[in-house]
């Protein structure tokens, strides 16, 4: 065989290598995401938020910590800016707007179905979701989960793991709109006291029923 052809077959076959291997590696991705899903039944960790407007010009940032024990228990804290508390007790999904003292509720059926926290907390995979490995980017892999539902109230959402270690997380809204979490401090199956997932309104809070 010639040089030249030789060359140009190396060539062909590096390709073809590297392409076979960014492959496996998408779809190690999706495996991990529903090891995650199958594996890890609490954790938590801190996370900083960051929403973009859909022209990327207007950006909002939030932080807090976040907890969860499946299935559907969880516990989203904001504590910066401005406080705000959402705790899902396996019935209920509790928000609580400090500030104002405001607490809105929803039976949990309605409140989760294909969102961020039904995938995050569930326990309930490929029922609600459409998964697609995508490229890594910034050191870690990435899994985009599209709602299978309709009417969802987001288009779609991406999660990010560093190995086996939970990330990040980024949603694309109805409106364009993108939202960033990512996680810090994580740990994964420890103990999360009960306590975490009640929640009780304080005297005097407006409550609404959904």
């Amino acid at each position: 065989m010639p040089a030249a052809w030789r060359s140009r077959w190396r060539g062909v076959c590096l390709t073809g290598a590297l392409l076979l291997a960014g492959a496996a590696a998408r779809a190690d991705a999706v495996d991990t995401l529903r090891e995650f899903v199958r594996d890890v039944k609490s954790g938590r960790a801190a996370f900083t938020q960051v929403v973009s407007s859909a022209d990327g010009q207007k950006k909002r940032t939030s932080s807090g910590s976040f907890e969860f024990e499946r299935p559907n228990r969880f516990r989203f804290e904001y504590t910066k800016p401005f406080e705000q508390l959402i705790v899902s007790d396996g019935q209920k999904v509790w928000i609580h707007d400090v500030d104002l003292n405001q607490v809105s509720a929803r039976r949990l059926g309605q409140a989760l179905g294909a969102t961020p926290a039904a995938l995050l907390a569930g326990a309930t995979l490929d029922k609600e979701f459409e998964l697609a490995a995508q490229p890594s980017q910034g050191g870690l892999d990435w899994v985009q989960a599209t709602p299978k539902q309709k009417d969802s109230a987001f288009q779609s959402m991406r999660i990010g793991f560093r190995g086996k270690e939970l990330a990040a997380v980024e949603i694309l809204d109805g409106f364009g709109q993108r939202s960033r979490l990512d996680f810090s401090d994580y740990a994964a199956n420890v103990a999360v006291p009960d306590g975490r997932f009640r929640f009780v309104p304080l005297k005097g809070a407006d409550v609404i029923e959904q």
